[in-house]
């Protein structure tokens, strides 16, 4: 019963070690994803997605070192955190080295023309902007005003025209008021108080 608790409560290495290991992780990651551009952040197909999880897989050992204990783990998870709460903080306070971070949005799509220039430099195919776009909605980039590749990986979209849903509201709103002014024209005046 002793082995059990040992094993599970004393850490196979020691705390310094742990908390150094995996703030250089914390940071290697942040760099190489940050060199492999927003698409990785994107997850835009099964390939990211396999060389995400294929990532964390192999850097798993150098934040645990020769460590399986649950404390090790914790200290692990918790130094993860409060590094990235700080670096957030950081970040936040000065904007011009999260621009270098994090980088800026890039237009992938301008007036319905996919803009060749972006969609290589960031290695997206047309047909994964299409599918994008279907995914918000959109049935072909010709409707599409603007589209970005945002700061995060994601991309957004602007259509060119309002969506039905807008066009439907904008027409009820137009009806009420309609309906107000008629209903204005048939009350009498409320008298005033």
């Amino acid at each position: 019963m002793q082995a059990f608790w040992q094993d599970l409560l004393v850490p196979g290495i020691s705390a310094g070690e742990k908390i150094v290991r995996t703030v250089a992780v914390y940071g290697f990651l942040l760099v190489g994803l940050r060199l492999a551009g927003k698409r990785e952040m994107a997850q835009l197909n099964a390939f990211d997605l396999v060389v995400l999880l294929l990532l964390s897989n192999a850097v798993q050992n150098a934040v645990i070192g020769n460590d399986n204990s649950l404390l090790g783990g914790i200290l692990g998870a918790v130094t993860l955190l409060v590094v990235n709460y700080l670096m957030v903080r950081f970040l936040y306070a000065h904007p011009r080295l999260d621009a270098v971070v994090e980088g800026s949005a890039e237009v992938l799509v301008l007036n319905g023309q996919p803009q060749a220039a972006a969609l290589k430099h960031n290695l997206i195919t047309v047909q994964e902007l299409e599918a994008a776009a279907r995914r918000q909605g959109m049935e072909d980039l010709s409707k599409v005003s603007c589209a970005r590749l945002e700061i995060g990986g994601t991309i957004s979209f602007v259509m060119k025209d309002p969506s039905p849903e807008e066009r439907r509201h904008d027409e009820l709103l137009a009806r009420l008021g309609a309906l107000e002014r008629q209903l204005a024209r048939l009350l009498p005046p409320a008298p005033d108080a």
